[in-house]
């Protein structure tokens, strides 16, 4: 591709999101199209947010699960950028007006409290650089029309991110094993399902491991008080206005976000 090309595509993804309308998959319309084109893609995409007065916040890490790989046909995750925009608390209602065709997933953030630069990281590196975990719920959405993704769609769509919310409970990664606690999803006071971090890459430690060394083999590092979203321990459900969602981890504590039709 050429970068005539992928700043067309990077701007194109970036007006579907101030319109809130999609496009269709790149993989059918951008000859040639690899991983790597789709990552300069999501860099062209993600800097217009950046001149418009956002900042990277952190990192996210998609596609952990087997079921999810194989669905897009890669053998692992990928990975795109938190900006300040796509930030919330628990305790507001989450806003989903402004999104396209949001899903939930449950899933635990790290919280640097210092810089994590690969490539070399091992488990170890990660619990020491980590100030604290909470249990968080990303709510992805994708600028790609009916979610017909490719892995080279999800990337350069920024991993398809949409907007975060981080649980008020916090724990030391010392005080707790992420591999073996459980998560329980509710939705509307019902139970939905169960899972153990053990679903992504074998644990949550180890997703942010792959992540770090992934990154600092491009010279990017990881920041201290950065946010890194580890990956989905629930599959992707669907978000309408008035739902209510809440994930419990075992030991570790729960979020619980409620969805309005406002736009941020």
């Amino acid at each position: 591709m050429t970068p005539e090309q992928i700043n067309h595509y990077g701007d194109e993804l970036y007006n579907a999101f101030l319109t809130r309308t999609t496009v269709a998959p790149l993989l059918g319309r951008a000859e040639g199209i690899t991983i790597e084109h789709a990552y300069r893609i999501q860099e062209r995409f993600v800097s217009h947010r950046l001149k418009a007065g956002e900042k990277i916040v952190g990192k996210k890490i998609g596609v952990t699960s087997k079921a999810v790989q194989d669905m897009i046909g890669v053998k692992q995750p990928d990975f795109g950028q938190l900006t300040s925009g796509m930030h919330y608390e628990e305790g507001a209602d989450l806003p989903i007006g402004g999104l396209i065709q949001p899903k939930a997933e449950a899933e635990v953030a790290f919280v640097l409290k210092r810089d994590l630069k690969g490539p070399g990281i091992t488990a170890t590196d990660v619990i020491r650089a980590t100030d604290y975990v909470v249990p968080c719920f990303e709510i992805v959405d994708s600028r790609i029309t009916d979610w017909k993704i490719k892995i080279q769609d999800t990337v350069a769509d920024n991993a398809s991110c949409g907007v975060y919310m981080l649980g008020k409970d916090k724990k030391k990664l010392t005080d707790l094993d992420l591999t073996l606690a459980g998560m329980v999803l509710e939705i509307n006071g019902e139970l939905f399902s169960t899972a153990a971090g053990a679903a992504v890459q074998g644990g949550p430690v180890n997703a942010v491991v792959w992540l770090a060394n992934t990154l600092g083999a491009l010279g990017i590092p990881f920041l201290a008080g950065e946010v890194i979203l580890s990956g989905s321990q629930s599959m992707l459900i669907p978000a309408k206005v008035g739902d209510s969602f809440k994930c419990t981890v075992g030991g570790l504590g729960s979020c619980t976000v409620r969805f309005s039709g406002a736009v941020k």
